[in-house]
């Protein structure tokens, strides 16, 4: 009977929550469709009298389509490279022994401690001096910079917890680290490069104040750009910058719907290894 009541506490506290969570959501989708008189004047948790995808339609015809391009290409190029990066420091740190090993993973986790905002004048400065300024490159090299910080932090506590008797039956039999890095610990360590891969690129996803300051072009703006640019475009017309949202979001919601599982498995890794 305790253990009865135990799940229904729980089931109940799951369901208030996921009601609480999806809310925004919901009230989002629900406004995206009515026409900009029917949200001033009928109740805000109404059904549209009738659903007009007319909102969508105009969003999209005002460039939405290229900035949702721009943000896959940033988002996609970034995430290689910080997934690439971050796995071979992170295999040097944890597998390799050298006199600086320490001293370098600390260097790496202490620049989480770095608040983005300080950096925004130099790295301004850095890549107009490279010739990079309102340009997607641009974007690349700092959201791969201060992505690493986390990146290194996740994947050398993961690969400090595989065995190290695959990597010296390895090198038993002749495979170089490059080899062992490539065969053994990557395929190992799937679980926690999910999750680094899935949390930078919600990260960049939603990435603006770089934006905002490295670009200028509405050609070059990515979705969290041209976001903003509807809001000041049209922030009259609620249903219409609702239907931005919704379709800004929904990539972000898919892509977790199917890789939640991934999720789970790299927070959890380290815990069942230990």
């Amino acid at each position: 009977m305790k253990r009865l009541l135990k799940n229904l506490v729980v089931s109940v506290f799951c369901f208030v929550w996921l009601v609480i969570s999806f809310y925004p959501f919901i009230f989002m989708v629900i406004s995206s469709f009515k026409a900009r008189m029917e949200f001033v004047i009928q109740p805000k948790w109404a059904l549209p009298k009738e659903f007009l995808y007319t909102n969508y339609i105009r969003v999209i015809q005002g460039g939405f389509l290229r900035f949702f391009t721009n943000s896959v290409v940033v988002s996609a190029v970034s995430v290689v490279l910080i997934i690439l990066v971050s796995s071979l420091a992170s295999y040097v740190i944890s597998r390799i022994s050298f006199r600086l090993s320490g001293f370098v993973y600390t260097m790496f986790v202490a620049g989480m401690m770095i608040p983005i905002h300080i950096t925004l004048i130099p790295v301004y400065n850095l890549t107009r001096q490279m010739g990079l300024y309102d340009s997607l490159a641009g974007l690349v090299g700092p959201y791969v910079s201060f992505s690493l910080p986390i990146s290194i932090f996740v994947l050398t506590g993961f690969m400090r917890e595989i065995p190290l008797e695959l990597e010296e039956a390895a090198l038993i039999d002749g495979a170089s680290h490059w080899q062992i890095y490539r065969t053994v610990i990557m395929p190992l360590s799937k679980p926690a490069l999910s999750t680094v891969t899935i949390y930078n690129f919600i990260m960049l996803w939603n990435e603006f104040i770089y934006a905002l300051v490295l670009l200028s072009s509405p050609r070059n703006w990515n979705l969290t750009m041209g976001l903003w640019n509807f809001q000041g475009q049209y922030s009259i017309d609620i249903p219409l910058i609702m239907a931005t949202l919704t379709l800004a979001a929904l990539p972000l919601i898919i892509v977790y719907i199917f890789l939640q599982e991934q999720v789970i498995k790299g927070m959890t890794a380290g815990a069942l290894k230990g």
